[in-house]
């Protein structure tokens, strides 16, 4: 019993910072296996595990299928069968069912540059429900208290903190810092990676400039349609809170390809 609530106190803990992990639970169990129902692991989308279902092959097994199961983003039952010529290579002589519980937060955004914009940003992120990191230099800007929690706050450059914040294809990306200059770095260094999502503030002139000098690096943002640039919906609104609405509306219209129209309208087309 201690076994499984260590193992749920952790599942709690990497449900708080943003990883995403598998909770395997043993359901039944027939003949001759390693482990008794109600055994339980929790495995991390790395492979990293706490707890055992039993050890070799049908560990390794469990820990393959619970891992494409998170890159799925869908568990289930699963049964594996350890006599001869099941599908394990076991000879255990006997079979396991087992049932994979996803955990995993649907986006993380990462918040480039901590000033006003990028304040009011994460507290749309928080009221969403969705992790945040933030990069900036200026320790004044970037802090837990202008960012409580943050899952992570990097106190560096923000084109610097691209590497450093672990992008990957689950990152929706804002660049929101203090100028031109260190936007088009931010947007260059974001475009060689996988984020999902990538959003530049930004007049229609600037952003045409930005666009114009990372053509010359080989870089061409109009046909990368990751990319938006000006950021956010036309809903009108210049405040910092206004444009945070207008930029979350936007990630989540790209996240669930939507189409932004109004409910009402969508209803009707039924």
């Amino acid at each position: 019993m201690n076994e499984n609530k260590n193992l749920i106190k952790m599942l709690s803990e990497a449900i708080d910072s943003g990883r995403s992990a598998a909770f395997v639970t043993v359901i039944s169990v027939g003949g001759s296996t390693p482990r008794e129902a109600g055994a339980k692991m929790l495995v991390y989308a790395d492979g990293a595990i706490e707890g055992t279902v039993g050890g070799g092959s049908i560990e390794a097994l469990t820990i393959k299928q619970a891992v494409a199961c998170l890159k799925k983003g869908e568990g289930g039952k699963f049964v594996f069968d350890l006599k001869p010529g099941g599908n394990t290579g076991m000879i255990c002589m006997g079979d396991m069912e087992v049932y994979i519980d996803v955990y995993r937060n649907p986006l993380k955004v990462l918040i480039l540059g901590g000033g006003h914009v990028g304040v009011k940003i994460a507290e749309a992120c928080r009221l969403a429900g969705y992790p945040y990191l933030v990069a900036d230099d200026r320790e004044e800007f970037a802090n837990a208290g202008r960012f409580p929690g943050a899952l992570t706050i990097i106190n560096e450059a923000p084109h610097k903190a691209v590497a450093a914040a672990g992008v990957d294809k689950d990152t929706y990306a804002v660049i929101v810092t203090r100028g031109h200059a260190l936007d088009r770095e931010c947007l260059e260094a974001l475009m060689r990676t996988d984020a999902a999502y990538i959003g530049m503030i930004g007049s229609k002139d600037k952003v045409a400039e930005i666009f114009r000098l990372l053509a010359g690096k080989k870089l061409y943002p109009l046909k990368d349609a990751r990319v938006h640039s000006p950021i956010g919906l036309n809903l009108g609104g210049k405040a910092p809170g206004e444009i945070a609405v207008s930029v979350l509306a936007e990630m989540i219209k790209v996240h669930y390809k939507r189409d932004g129209a109004h409910m009402r309208d969508a209803h009707s087309r039924k």
